[in-house]
């Protein structure tokens, strides 16, 4: 028996590995390797207990076309090249799906996507490009961290007492005001996974949050301020921690004492400002509610839904759909050192991740069994530099972050919703696709590098139309659309096959198969 089945046979028995020296690097990379890889078959086992219990058959892996499309977009936020397709397409080696997403976790764009996903989800939606344009120092912060692929728990720990403005999440306090109350229930969303401003008025009515509970969380938040004069203080969003500062529950003179959710730890053993304090609990090993949260963020970014929905509602009243799962990927992520890259990877190689998205049965199966990969709509961001991928405006990796085109249709784009699964745009936001930039300049023949790569004379009508669908769906034409664009092509006087491609090209990506990841 090798030396790799043998501790990954004493993984299985014992839930961890022991020895008796210390492990070289190889040996460490081995070793984290083997756990991931039980992990993820351990992910899948389960998912496919519950299915097998509920009498719900599972969709069959998706192919190689839909995978690659769906990985590039969840890791990096953006559609494959033809290239980059067609080399995976071609690829045979059994492997390659892991090899893939090893690939696209190291890539520059990967931090840049988790960036933009969790300004997504720590900041309201707005339309208004100079909001847009002050979230960038969060942004940059966010990405710097995501980069170095810092401890998920020193993340949230900086977060929570960073101090930094323009250049961190001093914008984060800046658009809540500094009011304890919002900054409270902020916090607890995001990073803990609680609705607590239910109980702000009153005892929450559904759970077992009392209104104490929420004002003792927001009075962690009562001491800050930003320092420098008030003209100072609208070009910049840095904040200080006072000394003095205390809440009071509304309607009433009684100050609430700073108090962590469900716990009875003392505060103010902890030393340090209040934020200080606030930051030791939450990353502490005593708090259950930071890492099922992150778990059950990464679960939710990777499948659409979270295994507790919605995924920022872990309330005990709000039960998950597989309890043992999200227990037991809690333990594996805290064991890994709160390493969100690692606990992202682990679920992109599972086969309940591979599934495709389409229904194999007349009765459709709850979505939260997972016996699916659920359709997912392309944030704005990813809308758009996809649509430039498609045109060949920009290289692959460019963050575009300073593109002020970008920004309007980020902003037009935005809607309130923060559940991907579900369609909320509107007339304003089809226009904006069907008309304006980017679309218009990715399918004219006078701006589309793709196009014109296409005007080459030695290309045949069909190898034009296998790089259009490759280009936009990652997958080459069926016999009826191979068809359907051949006839047309072949109405269509020379000179104006240009725009005709261009024609194809637009269609196909204003399409809900280009503009959904599935």
């Amino acid at each position: 028996m090798s030396r790799n089945l043998l501790r990954l046979f004493a993984l299985l028995l014992l839930g961890s590995l022991a020895i008796s020296r210390p492990l070289v690097a190889e040996e460490v990379e081995s070793d984290s390797h083997v756990k991931m890889l039980a992990m993820a078959a351990r992910i899948d086992a389960l998912i496919q207990q519950r299915l097998d219990t509920e009498n719900v058959q599972a969709a069959p892996l998706a192919s190689d076309g839909e995978f690659i499309r769906r990985a590039y977009l969840d890791l990096v936020g953006n559609i494959p090249t033809v290239a980059q397709t067609r080399a995976y397409l071609e690829d045979n080696a059994p492997d390659k799906r892991q090899r893939l997403i090893a690939q696209l976790l190291k890539s520059p764009a990967h931090p840049t996507h988790l960036a933009n996903t969790w300004r997504t989800l720590i900041l309201e939606p707005t339309d208004d490009p100079l909001q847009l344009r002050n979230e960038a120092g969060m942004q940059r912060w966010l990405r710097g961290k995501f980069a170095q692929n810092l401890r998920y728990d020193r993340l949230v720990e900086e977060f929570l007492t960073a101090t930094q403005g323009n250049n961190g999440p001093g914008y984060f306090y800046a658009a809540q005001q500094l009011k304890p109350e919002l900054l409270a229930g902020e916090t607890s969303r995001i990073f803990l996974g609680l609705q607590l401003e239910c109980a702000q008025c009153h005892d929450h009515p559904f759970d077992r949050w009392k209104q104490h509970d929420f004002w003792g969380l927001a009075a962690f938040f009562a001491q800050l301020e930003r320092p420098g004069d008030d003209n100072v203080g609208l070009a910049r969003f840095d904040i200080v921690d006072r000394n003095q500062g205390e809440v009071t529950l509304p309607e009433s003179e009684e100050i609430v004492p700073p108090a962590f959710p469900g716990s009875t730890a003392n505060y103010a053993s902890l030393g340090g400002t209040r934020r200080q304090q606030l930051a030791i609990w939450v990353v502490s090993r005593d708090n259950p509610f930071m890492p099922r949260r992150a778990v059950n963020w990464a679960w939710a970014h990777m499948m659409g839904r979270g295994i507790v929905h919605p995924a920022d509602d872990m309330s005990p009243q709000n039960a998950p759909s597989h309890p043992e799962l999200l227990d037991e990927l809690t333990e594996y992520f805290i064991h890994s050192g709160f390493d969100l890259r690692l606990l992202l990877e682990t679920i992109a190689i599972t086969d309940t991740y591979a599934r495709s998205s389409q229904a194999v049965a007349d009765s459709e199966a709850p979505a939260k069994l997972f016996a699916r990969m659920a359709v997912k709509s392309l944030t704005p961001e990813q809308l758009y530099d996809a649509m430039l991928k498609v045109g060949l405006l920009k290289g692959p990796d460019e963050a575009l972050q300073n593109d002020g085109n970008r920004n309007q249709f980020v902003a037009r784009m935005r809607t309130a919703g923060k559940d991907r699964t579900q369609f909320d745009t509107g007339m304003p936001q089809a226009l904006a696709v069907m008309n304006g930039p980017p679309v218009s300049t990715a399918t004219s023949p006078e701006t589309s590098e793709l196009l014109k790569a296409l005007s080459a004379p030695f290309l045949s009508d069909q190898q034009r139309l296998n790089v259009l669908f490759l280009a936009a769906y990652s997958r080459e034409p069926n016999q009826a659309e191979l068809d359907r664009y051949t006839q047309f092509l072949s109405q269509v006087e020379p000179q104006q096959r240009p725009q005709a491609l261009g024609d194809i090209l637009w269609v196909l990506s204003n399409s809900a198969e280009f503009m959904l990841n599935h």
